[in-house]
């Protein structure tokens, strides 16, 4: 799934900023939302919030992908992705 199917389907909110060599993807589960956890295996985000997984790919061309979730909200830092 990619990053616009996840968002529209399940109804969160998303920005995705791009710097001069740096990409940044941001995705709003709610503050309400502290049981979350995330994960990146390969090129797919697996995210799990209070017994719900979602999964999203990331763009093809971008590499070195670090996540992170505080406060419900997502954030997945991505090189190369321009």
């Amino acid at each position: 799934m990619t990053l616009e199917q996840f968002t529209r389907e399940d109804g969160q909110v998303a920005r995705q900023y791009e710097y001069d060599d740096e990409m940044v993807v941001a995705v709003d589960f709610g503050a309400t939302e502290t049981d979350a956890s995330v994960d990146l295996v390969d090129d797919t985000v697996i995210v799990v919030v209070d017994e719900e997984q979602y999964e999203f790919e990331l763009p093809v061309d971008a590499h070195d992908a670090h996540t992170f979730i505080k406060n419900g909200v997502l954030t997945v830092e991505m090189e190369g992705h321009r």
